[in-house]
């Protein structure tokens, strides 16, 4: 899927948000039959994946010594997601600074609101031996994003 308004002859421009459609599968239901609390968060990280993917890049390129760890997650739940529900989750850069972006992410059923959360990521240098360090975005990453505004809501 490719972000929200965009072609594929664009994946270079930067990118504000992306929506990614997909269906509950029976292995993420709890014991009550609902989507359990902690895979919304592992949706939100398939659609931020996916997002990276949108703009010709991996989050995670083998080889690479540069990592995205989260610092910061939050979620809150507004309707549960059952078994074979299509949904779609919408991922937009709310804020982006040299060494950190955050993600705002609204999960919606049809139109209703099931979820909404935030996720941090920081860039570090990852080196065998050595503690993560946070740096700059690579310019090649930075150039891939841009905060989404008011009207990409």
């Amino acid at each position: 899927m490719l972000p929200t308004g965009s072609r594929a002859s664009d994946a270079d421009r930067p990118h504000s948000q992306f929506v990614l459609r997909r269906r509950v599968q029976f292995y993420e239901l709890d014991s009550a039959g609902i989507v359990h609390f902690s895979t919304y968060f592992r949706y939100m990280e398939e659609a931020e994946h996916a997002f990276w993917r949108a703009t010709g890049m991996s989050i995670a390129p083998p080889g690479s010594e540069i990592g995205y760890p989260r610092v910061h997650v939050t979620c809150d739940y507004h309707r549960p997601l059952r078994f074979e529900d299509e949904f779609e989750v919408h991922i937009r850069v709310a804020a982006m600074a040299e060494k950190s972006m955050r993600y705002e992410c609204v999960l919606t059923c049809g139109d209703t609101k099931i979820a909404t959360g935030s996720m941090t990521i920081v860039c570090v240098r990852v080196r065998p031996g050595e503690p993560m360090k946070a740096v700059p975005f690579p310019p090649d990453v930075a150039s891939r994003f841009a905060v989404a505004g008011a009207a990409d809501v």
